[in-house]
C-alpha cells in the first residue's frame, strides 16, 4: 500500500498541473492580481515548467537520443519565442531590447551555467565527464556562429543607427540562423546521429540505459498533448507574471535588460533539470545536447520569429550587444572550446564554467 499511494501520485500530477495551469490562466488573464494571488500563480508556473519536463521526458524516453533532447530543446524555445513576442507587442517601444537580452541570457545560461552545472555534476560523481568532441563541437561551433551573426555584427554595422540591423540585414540574419539551425537539426538526427549519443571512457557508444519498458505511442501522444497544454499555460501566467517581474526589478534596482535574464532563466529551468539528471546517471553528452540545442533553438528560432514580428512591431529592434557583452562571450567562447576538444572534462572546467555564469549575472546586475 505504500508504494502504490507514491506511484499513483507520480503519475497524477503530471496530468492535473497542466490543467490547473490553464484554469490559473483563464482566471487572471487580463487582470491585475494581488500579491497573494501573483504568489500563488507564481507557484503554479514552477508546477506547470516541472510538468512539462515530465512529459518531455516521456517523449523523449519513447523516441530515444538525440530526438528526445530535440523536443524538449523545441519546446522550450517555443515558450521562449511566445513569451518575448507577446511582451514586446504590449511594451512597445521600451521593448526594443528585450529580445537581444533574453536571447543573450539563454546563450549564456546554457553555454556557462547548465554546461558548467552539468560537468561539475558529473566528474564530482564520475570522476571525469566524458562526451563526443565531434558532435559537441559542431552544436557548440553552431551556436558560435548564430550568436555572432545575430547579436555582435549589430554593433557595427552602420546601414541602420544604433546597435541594429537595416531590415534587409536582418532578413538575411534571419535566413542564415534558420539555415543553421536546419543544418543542425539535420546532423544532429539524420547524417551523424551517433555524434551526439552518449560515450564512455574509451569514446565508444555507452550501452543503452536500463530502463522500464518504452511508453505505448498512445501515452506519448497524451504526453504530447499535455506538454503542449503546459507550455501554453507557462507562456500565459509568465505574461501574467510579467508586471510583477518588472515592477520587483525595478524596486530593487537591477536595470531592465535584468528582466530578460528572468524570462531565460524561468524558461530555461527545464532544460536545467533534465540535464542535471542526465549528468548525475553519467549521460553527460545528453546534457551537452540540451544545453547547446536549447542555445541553437533560442536564436535560430528566435531571430527570424522576432524579424517577422518587427514587421508590425512598433520603434526600433536593438539587436547588437554592448562591450562588456561582446568581451564576456569571446571568453565564453574560448572557454567552450578549450572545453570541448579534448571530450573528457573535470571538477575544473565545470567550475570555470559556472564561474562566467555568476561573472554574467553580476554584470548584468550591475553593469
Amino acid at each position: 500500500m505504500t508504494n502504490a499511494a507514491p506511484s499513483r501520485l507520480a503519475r497524477s500530477w503530471p496530468v492535473a498541473v497542466p490543467v490547473v495551469a490553464v484554469l490559473a490562466l483563464v482566471l487572471t488573464w487580463g487582470r491585475h492580481p494581488g500579491p497573494v494571488v501573483v504568489g500563488l500563480v507564481a507557484l503554479v508556473l514552477a508546477g506547470a515548467v516541472l510538468a512539462a519536463v515530465q512529459h518531455a521526458e516521456l517523449i523523449a524516453h519513447r523516441l530515444g537520443e538525440p530526438f528526445g533532447s530535440l523536443v524538449l530543446a523545441v519546446a522550450v524555445t517555443v515558450i521562449e519565442v511566445a513569451l518575448i513576442v507577446t511582451l514586446m507587442v504590449s511594451g512597445g517601444p521600451k521593448t526594443a531590447s528585450l529580445a537581444r537580452d533574453t536571447v543573450f541570457a539563454a546563450v549564456m545560461i546554457t553555454t556557462t551555467g547548465i554546461v558548467g552545472l552539468s560537468l561539475l555534476a558529473g566528474a564530482r560523481r564520475y570522476g571525469v565527464s566524458n562526451f563526443n568532441p565531434e558532435g559537441t563541437g559542431a552544436a557548440l561551433a553552431s551556436v558560435v556562429s548564430v550568436t555572432t551573426i545575430s547579436l555582435v555584427l549589430p554593433t557595427f554595422t552602420s546601414s541602420a543607427q544604433g546597435p541594429r540591423f537595416s531590415p534587409g540585414q536582418l532578413a538575411f540574419a534571419a535566413v542564415a540562423s534558420l539555415s543553421v539551425y536546419g543544418l543542425f537539426v539535420l546532423t544532429q538526427t539524420v547524417r551523424h546521429r551517433d555524434f551526439f549519443l552518449p560515450v564512455t571512457a574509451s569514446g565508444e557508444i555507452a550501452p543503452a540505459e536500463v530502463h522500464a519498458a518504452p511508453p505505448t505511442a498512445r501515452r506519448a501522444w497524451s504526453s504530447l498533448g499535455l506538454l503542449m497544454l503546459a507550455l501554453v499555460a507557462v507562456v500565459g501566467l509568465a505574461k501574467v507574471e510579467s508586471p510583477s517581474i518588472e515592477a520587483g526589478v525595478k524596486a530593487i534596482g537591477f536595470p531592465p535588460s535584468f528582466v530578460g535574464v528572468v524570462i531565460a532563466l524561468l524558461v530555461l529551468l527545464p532544460e536545467t533539470l533534465a540535464a542535471f539528471r542526465a549528468a548525475v546517471r553519467d549521460r553527460v553528452q545528453i546534457s551537452l545536447n540540451l544545453s547547446y540545442g536549447s542555445a541553437m533553438a533560442s536564436i535560430g528560432l528566435t531571430i527570424p520569429a522576432i524579424a517577422v514580428a518587427s514587421i508590425w512591431l512598433d520603434g526600433p529592434l536593438l539587436l547588437g550587444l554592448g562591450s562588456v557583452q561582446i568581451a564576456l562571450l569571446a571568453l565564453t567562447v574560448v572557454v567552450s572550446i578549450l572545453t570541448v576538444v579534448p571530450g573528457r572534462a573535470t571538477r575544473l572546467q565545470g567550475a570555470i564554467h559556472l564561474i562566467l555564469f555568476a561573472a554574467f549575472l553580476f554584470l548584468s546586475v550591475s553593469p
